[in-house]
C-alpha cells in the first residue's frame, strides 16, 4: 500500500474503529490518531449507565487496550486537539506539529449543549460528555441528595434512573409535553415518563426553566454549590446537583475554518466523503446521505460511530462503499432494556404490539407502507425481526398490527391455501 500517511482526527469510537479497519484492510503506511482527551479511545454509553452506577471500570469502556495500537503501529497523539486543517497543503496542525496526509478522517464527535443561565448562576452544574463528567456526577449521587435534571432526552433519563437507583431524590424538567417526543412521539414518550414516575422520579413536563440561581452551600466544599431552578409555572425546585442534558452540538469548528461544507455537522455523501475528495467524516460529526431514508442523517449513537468508522476507513482505501447501516441505539433504565432500529420522529402511524403495562412490547413508526423505525422493550428476541421490517421496501401494516402474525413473519408473504 501507500507509503504516505493517513490521519484520523478524533480518538473516540469512530476513530479507533477506523484505524483498526485500515490495518485490517492492509494499509501499511503511516497512521496517526489524534485525540483531544488524554485517554485511550473509549466508548461513551457506559458514562450514563454502568460506569456512572459504579458497576464497571473505566478500562472496561476502552475500545482497544494500549497494546493494540502499539502492535499495529498506530501513532497516538492524545491530549492534544487538532487546531488547524489546510486542505490544499494536506496538513493537520496538532500542538506544535503539522502532519501531512494522503487521506484524512474527521471524527471529532460532539460536545454537550450548554445552558447559559446555568453556567452564569454560580451553582455547580454538571454536563455529561467525558469520563471526568461522569466521575463528577457519580461522586454526587448519594442517598437523600436532590438531583434536578434539565432535559428529558436519553442522557437526562439515564442519569435520572441511575441517580434514583442510588437513592437520590430526582426531578426531571422537560419543556415538551412528554420526554423523548422528538424521537419516539408523545405516546411512547409518555410510557418512559410513567416508568420514571413509578420509580419515584418527579417528572415535570410542559415546563420550562426561566432562571437558575445559586444558594448558600450547607455541606462540604466537595458537595459543590446548590442551585434553585425557577420554572415557568411560578414554582422553583432546589437542587443539590443540577445536571443539564439538553442535547449535543457537533464539533464542526475545525472543518468549518478549513472550508468544508457544514450544516448540522459536516456534510458528506453516502460514502462519507466530504466536500473535499480526500477528507472523510464519521460518527456524531457526520451529516451524511442515507439512501434508505432519502436524505442526510446525523446520528449520535454508539452503533453509528462504529459502523461509520469502518465504512469510512474502507472508502479511504478506495472502496466507494455506501454507508447504508440502519441507525440503531439502546438504553437501559431501571429494569427496562430497549433497542431501536431506524429513524423516525413523532408517532404518526404508530403501531404498538403487546401490552406496555406488562413491561414487554414493540413499537413501529410507519409512513405509507414503509416502516421507518421500530423498537422493542424487554423483548430481546425481536431485534432481527425489527431490522427486517425496517429494512423492507413495503410492509403490510394490517399484518404488522395483527398480534396473531409473529413478528418474524410480518414481511414474509402470507401462505396461500
Amino acid at each position: 500500500m501507500s507509503s504516505g500517511a493517513f490521519v484520523v482526527v478524533g480518538a473516540g469510537l469512530a476513530g479507533a474503529t477506523a484505524v483498526a479497519t485500515l490495518r485490517e484492510q492492509g494499509y501499511d503506511g503511516r497512521l496517526v490518531l489524534v485525540g483531544a482527551e488524554p485517554h485511550l479511545p473509549y466508548e461513551r454509553p457506559p458514562l450514563s449507565k454502568a460506569y456512572l452506577a459504579g458497576q464497571a471500570s473505566f478500562e472496561d469502556a476502552f475500545v482497544h487496550p494500549a497494546e493494540f495500537y502499539d502492535t499495529r503501529d498506530v501513532e497516538l497523539r492524545l491530549g492534544a486537539p487538532a487546531t488547524g486543517l489546510d486542505l490544499e497543503a494536506h496538513t493537520v496542525k496538532v500542538g506544535g506539529e503539522r502532519f501531512g496526509y494522503d487521506r484524512l478522517l474527521l471524527a471529532t464527535g460532539s460536545t454537550a449543549r450548554r445552558l447559559p443561565s446555568a453556567d452564569r448562576s454560580g451553582a455547580t452544574v454538571a454536563y455529561l460528555r467525558t469520563v471526568e463528567d461522569s466521575d463528577r456526577i457519580r461522586a454526587a449521587l448519594r442517598p437523600g441528595r436532590r438531583v434536578v435534571v434539565v432535559g428529558g432526552g436519553w442522557i437526562g433519563l439515564e442519569v435520572a434512573a441511575t441517580a434514583r437507583t442510588a437513592g437520590c431524590d430526582v426531578v426531571v424538567v422537560e419543556p415538551l409535553a412528554e420526554p423523548l417526543t422528538r424521537v419516539l412521539g408523545p405516546t411512547v414518550g409518555r410510557l418512559f415518563a410513567d416508568l420514571h414516575r413509578a420509580h419515584g422520579v418527579e417528572v415535570r413536563t410542559s415546563t420550562a426553566v426561566t432562571g437558575i440561581r445559586s444558594r448558600p452551600p450547607t455541606g462540604t466544599p466537595a458537595d459543590g454549590v446548590p442551585a434553585v431552578v425557577e420554572l415557568d409555572d411560578g414554582t422553583a425546585v432546589q437542587a443539590d446537583l443540577l445536571v443539564v442534558g439538553i442535547g449535543a452540538v457537533p464539533t464542526t469548528e475545525l472543518a468549518e475554518a478549513a472550508g468544508l461544507e457544514v450544516g448540522d455537522g459536516v456534510l458528506a455523501d453516502e460514502t462519507l466523503r466530504t466536500s473535499h475528495p480526500d477528507v472523510f467524516v464519521a460518527g456524531d460529526l457526520a451529516n451524511a446521505w442515507h439512501a434508505r431514508f432519502g436524505r442526510r442523517l446525523r446520528v449520535e449513537h454508539w452503533h453509528n460511530a462504529k459502523a461509520q468508522g469502518a465504512t469510512a476507513a474502507r472508502n479511504m482505501l478506495g472502496a466507494e462503499e455506501p454507508h447504508d447501516h440502519l441507525p440503531y441505539f439502546f438504553t437501559d433504565q431501571y429494569d427496562l432494556g430497549m433497542e431501536y432500529v431506524g429513524h423516525a420522529g413523532g408517532d404518526d402511524g404508530l403501531v404498538l404490539r403487546g401490552d406496555p403495562g406488562s413491561g414487554v412490547y414493540t413499537a413501529f413508526w410507519a409512513t405509507g407502507d414503509r416502516v421507518s423505525a421500530a423498537m422493542h422493550v424487554n423483548d430481546w428476541d425481536a431485534t432481527p425481526s425489527l431490522r427486517a421490517i425496517v429494512g423492507a421496501d413495503h410492509v403490510d401494516l394490517a399484518r404488522l398490527r395483527d398480534p396473531a402474525v409473529p413478528l418474524g413473519e410480518v414481511v414474509a408473504s402470507p401462505t396461500v391455501p
